[in-house]
């Protein structure tokens, strides 16, 4: 059984390092020859990266950071085969638990981030990449919708992320019944994404967030 939880210990530290590349200083110091951390709200993710280097820039740390997310959960896709071996639990038990472990992991390493002293991005990205595997094609694809309805009904993308964050909960209690303790590493992964937004949603509430502009950058995050 000790081996069992190295698995998944080790597993959490693999994402944890994926999900902690900060692609988007790299991409603004190779690509655009500026530090993002200057720029707007001074956040690495892919928001920001949109309003301080224009759509390319945005496009290419939205899909780098998910790719993150893609690389954490592929890993515990195949680590779940040993899991079940070395743990003997149920395969769905055990395919949710990897999923859910590198799913926290790879959300807590982007928002955590060690080599930017532990200050990273928000973790909407990241997240929705590794959910292709914690919660299979149809869980992400409902992730999507819901932010893509909330940025378009308001134009604020954080509201669009943490409205994801929260839908996360009751869709990894219907996709995932029955698996309680990857159900709660869900859990405290959304509620991880919506603490990072605290930021964002005082300013909602007192009406000063920025809202989604193509023509505008550098504005406030």
């Amino acid at each position: 059984m000790a081996a069992s939880w190295g698995l998944l210990a080790l597993l959490f530290a693999c994402a944890f390092l994926l999900g902690s590349i900060p692609w988007g200083v790299i991409v603004s110091k190779l690509a655009f020859r500026k530090d993002i951390r200057d720029e707007g709200s001074g956040n690495i993710g892919a928001t920001n990266a949109l309003r301080a280097m224009g759509k390319r820039g945005g496009a290419s740390v939205f899909l780098l950071d998910a790719a993150k997310g893609v690389a954490a959960g592929a890993l515990g896709c195949l680590l779940w085969p040993h899991w079940v071996d070395a743990a003997a639990l149920d395969v769905l038990d055990a395919r949710a638990l990897c999923g859910a472990v590198a799913l926290l992991g790879c959300v807590w390493g982007h928002i955590f981030c060690p080599w930017l002293k532990f200050k990273g991005g928000k973790g909407i990205s990241v997240a929705f990449g590794c959910l292709f595997f914690t919660l299979g094609p149809l869980g992400a694809l409902i992730e999507l919708g819901v932010f893509i309805v909330f940025v378009a009904a308001t134009r604020y993308v954080s509201l669009g992320s943490i409205m994801a964050a929260v839908a996360l909960v009751p869709l990894a209690v219907w996709m995932l019944w029955g698996s309680w303790a990857a159900i709660v590493l869900c859990v405290l992964a959304a509620v991880t994404v919506i603490w990072a937004h605290r930021g964002n949603i005082s300013r909602i509430a007192h009406g000063t967030e920025s809202k989604l502009s193509f023509k505008k950058k550098g504005a406030r995050a």
